[in-house]
């Protein structure tokens, strides 16, 4: 369980909230409330039930919920924004970057959309009519519309002299936008180069012209990728005609990583990373029991493999018993494989040149584990039941199934991701499928043919 100073801080909060709403002790709420920075407040609302959530979100004032909604998850910041109508939302949205605006006119109703753009000023809904063009889940729907524009014919000084009429700077602001008159991308200006170059330098001179630029079309994996090997903070991105849209910075990129991490994890249970812990009883058991279903079907066949083998088993009671000890070493094995293949699909490590290298060894570490523990296991057996003829039949059917479940788990993920299924989700399921097919098969095909 985690201790660190940060989990002991925000469990004191959820419990000293819970208590205060017990006793309907507003006061000590909003007292605890004032302190606390948007993002945990957004943890605090994600950690209690829904009840709880209205009467907390009806204390927070216009301006602090804009700060709050994009920490929020997707579903849990859909029901807080059926809770606000269409004018409070055009009010926060004043006070929120345009790609968090864009994301969550995605989670709103076309007529809340029309109404909320409608009510903004034309910079700001030309800004975010820009972001909403673009996917969701690529660079365009990442990125930030709100940045500093300069020409690459002035010098320092005036560059200075044109950001202090600003009244602040777009947050995670580390570099300018060099652009000519078209728009066009020239290059960088890092704001340390500013600080201590020499003022009667020209930006042209003292600007990067070969930083990192991000095509819009860029999938949002792929910019998450891109910034974790180029170690960057922030990076410009381009449409298709080298016309500057806007910049991603890295606070962006990290809630992109942390999405991906609680999909990958989740989705072998077939959750939604986005899933309220706190939604109704109701809501839940509509999402998992397509789930389950799924899940039952394979049970079901791995159940008439081994009701083929009924009278096998009758007169051999030792296999029930043995029985789960192969499958359930295969699926170990299995997942071993597939989540190390998941993962280097995910950072794109694996390729048409490396395919099949890839598979002989994960095929040949399912052998070399195979040989090993089917001498393990065959000998428990002929000791537990003295049956020696048996310690050889679970060996042989331990050795194929890890075998097959090593080469199921390469090249499982690999099919599901050209045939654009997700593995994450999907890979886990059909694996099991194989292990306890092939398990059941192997140990109890081979005791029919030499037991009886």
């Amino acid at each position: 369980m985690d201790s660190s100073p940060e989990h002991k801080q925000r469990t004191k909060w959820i419990g000293t909230v819970t208590q205060a709403l017990e006793h309907d002790d507003l006061e000590s709420l909003r007292s605890l409330i004032d302190e606390l920075h948007s993002s945990d407040s957004a943890h605090l609302i994600e950690s209690i039930p829904p009840k709880e959530r209205s009467l907390i979100w009806e204390i927070f004032d216009t301006k602090t919920r804009a700060e709050i909604l994009p920490h929020l998850n997707d579903e849990v910041r859909s029901w807080l924004l059926e809770e606000m109508d269409s004018g409070e939302i055009a009010e926060a949205a004043t006070n929120i970057e345009t790609d968090d605006m864009a994301d969550l006119l995605q989670d709103m109703s076309y007529s809340q959309t029309q109404k909320v753009l409608q009510s903004l000023d034309k910079q700001n809904r030309v800004r975010i009519e820009e972001a909403l063009s673009y996917p969701e889940d690529s660079a365009g729907g990442l990125m930030n519309t709100d940045t500093i524009q300069i020409r690459g014919d002035i010098d320092l000084d005036v560059v200075l002299r044109y950001l202090r009429i600003h009244d602040k700077l777009p947050a995670g602001t580390d570099t300018l936008m060099v652009v000519d008159r078209d728009n066009s991308f020239l290059g960088t200006l890092a704001i340390s180069t500013l600080l201590t170059g020499d003022l009667e330098s020209s930006v042209e001179s003292v600007m990067e012209k070969n930083c990192e630029i991000i095509p819009a079309e860029m999938s949002d994996k792929d910019v998450a990728t891109l910034f974790e090997r180029r170690d960057l903070i922030s990076a410009p991105v381009l449409n298709k005609r080298g016309k500057l849209l806007g910049r991603i910075t890295i606070d962006d990129v990290v809630d992109v990583i942390r999405d991906e991490a609680d999909h990958s994890i989740l989705g072998r249970a077939g959750l939604d990373e986005d899933e309220d812990m706190f939604a109704p009883v109701l809501v839940s058991v509509k999402r998992r029991s397509l789930w389950l279903g799924v899940n039952l079907a394979t049970a079901f066949l791995a159940s008439w493999v081994i009701g083929l083998f009924e009278h096998t088993m009758q007169e051999v009671i030792a296999l029930a018993i043995l029985m789960p000890v192969v499958a359930s070493m295969g699926g170990i094995a299995g997942g071993q494989t597939l989540t190390l293949v998941i993962r280097g699909i995910a950072l794109h490590q694996i390729n048409d040149s490396n395919t099949r290298w890839l598979i002989f060894k994960e095929s040949s570490i399912g052998v070399a584990n195979g040989m090993i523990w089917a001498v393990v296991v065959g000998i428990v057996a002929w000791i537990w039941f003295d049956h020696l003829q048996l310690g050889i039949i679970i060996s042989a059917a331990m050795m194929l199934n890890l075998t097959i479940a090593a080469l199921s788990g390469a090249i499982i993920p690999i099919i599901q991701k050209q045939m654009g299924i997700d593995p994450a989700l999907a890979g886990y399921v059909a694996l099991t499928t194989v292990t306890d097919v092939v398990g059941f098969i192997s140990f109890l095909g081979l005791a029919t043919l030499f037991l009886l």
